[in-house]
């Protein structure tokens, strides 16, 4: 789940993709669901050329297909266009608490799957929406794509790094 560029215990959450006019505005691409739920999430750490930056959000909203934010100490159109291209993160203790059985999408990727017949196909890269359901994207040489469901995720052990599926490694 960790990824080395990013101090430990963070998920990713989106990312600053324009400019929203002259008063400090960003565009936002968001990982949250409903989109706009990002806003709810502040601080984030923002990862700036030097290094992550926790940023408070001060004001936000829908608008159009994405999300605007101003962020606290952005003034000014010249210090937002510093953001453009900036990662987006939160901290994992800022999200709320699962349901035994469910797991954030960033608890999952790394962990490696195994099948039932204990052939290791791959780790998890990272996951899909496809509106039907989720999808796991396994890589190990090559890519397989498994459906999110509970006929195929047979188990899910973070402690072990390991997802268990009833999958064929031919499949």
């Amino acid at each position: 789940m960790a990824d080395p560029s990013r101090p430990d215990g963070l998920v990713p959450f989106g990312r600053i993709t324009g400019l929203f006019g002259v008063q400090g505005w960003v565009k936002v691409f968001s990982h949250a669901r409903p989109r706009e739920a990002i806003i709810d999430y502040s601080p984030w750490l923002v990862k700036t050329t030097e290094d992550w930056r926790e940023m408070g959000v001060e004001d936000g909203r829908a608008q159009g297909k994405g999300v605007v934010v101003k962020l606290a100490g952005v003034d000014d159109r010249d210090q937002a266009s510093q953001l453009i291209g900036a990662d987006i993160a939160i901290r994992f203790s800022q999200l709320p608490p699962l349901s035994k059985g469910e797991y954030y999408w960033a608890q999952l990727v790394g962990l490696d799957v195994v099948n039932l017949a204990g052939e290791r196909l791959g780790k998890v890269d990272h996951l899909l929406e496809t509106g039907a359901n989720d999808v796991l994207v396994v890589r190990n040489g090559k890519e397989r794509m498994l459906p999110a469901t509970p006929n195929v995720i047979r188990e899910v052990d973070l402690e072990a790094g390991l997802v268990r599926v009833e999958w064929d490694a031919d499949y």
